[in-house]
């Protein structure tokens, strides 16, 4: 189901996003402001709504701060500010559309969905990595064995999703590093190391044997197809 969260100071507007996004099948999440948005921000989350002129963290540093913690779904502006160069400017920090208010509920539900259309590249199916009872959905950024959240963090997920896509293969620790954090320091390491051993113990609490991550001496790590431990 698509997940869309609608973030804006004003109940009526939130209560009427939902209602009409909701009637079209979607799960609606919404947020009276930028900082009670970053709260509820999560993967799951397919695209978003967003106001601008808001107490406390407005639209913009919102987007600002959720890029930083590693979240780029798409999103667009609904928004009282009229002026063209908001307009443009909104655009030009990566806003897929830009509605002003006051707006037709109907003509928002058009556009987020050709937003959805847009962004939509992989089929659920093709986004789903399986081993086993080990699946991994990258639609929803979480693995699963036995049907049961293994509960990773971002960055683990990240990880096990590299290591699994390149099944059987060595991959350097700076290779891994530079994929999922954008650097290759060797003073880092630890932090790499750390990850590895907390999905480790995620797979084995959940009985999918840590193993199939192997440590490969003198290089990184490789991914190898495990099973499910006998009980």
């Amino acid at each position: 189901m698509v997940k869309i969260l609608v973030v804006d100071d004003e109940k009526e507007i939130r209560d009427i996003c939902k209602t009409y996004f909701e009637f079209e099948g979607y799960e609606v999440v919404t947020a009276i402001d930028g900082a009670e948005a970053l709260i509820l921000l999560d993967h799951s989350i397919d695209v978003m709504i967003l106001d601008i002129m808001m107490p406390g963290m407005d639209g913009y540093e919102f987007v600002h701060q959720a890029k930083m913690r590693g979240f780029n779904m798409p999103y667009l502006y609904l928004t009282a500010k009229v002026n063209e160069n908001d307009t443009i400017y909104g655009l030009t920090l990566g806003a897929e559309d830009y509605i002003k208010k006051p707006f037709s509920p109907r003509e928002l539900v058009l556009r987020t969905k050709k937003i959805i259309n847009r962004n939509t590249k992989v089929s659920d199916v093709a986004s789903i990595l399986t081993f086993g009872n080990l699946v991994l959905n990258d639609k929803h950024k979480a693995a699963y064995v036995d049907g049961e959240d293994l509960l990773l963090r971002q960055k683990e997920y990240e990880l096990l999703h590299y290591l699994a896509l390149n099944v059987d293969a060595a991959i350097a620790k700076s290779e891994l590093l530079n994929h999922v954090w954008g650097y290759e320091y060797y003073e880092d390491m630890n932090t790499l190391n750390v990850h590895i051993h907390r999905i480790r113990e995620k797979l084995d609490q959940h009985g999918y044997k840590a193993y199939c991550i192997q440590t490969v001496w003198g290089l990184g790590y490789k991914f190898e197809r495990g099973d499910v431990i006998d009980n």
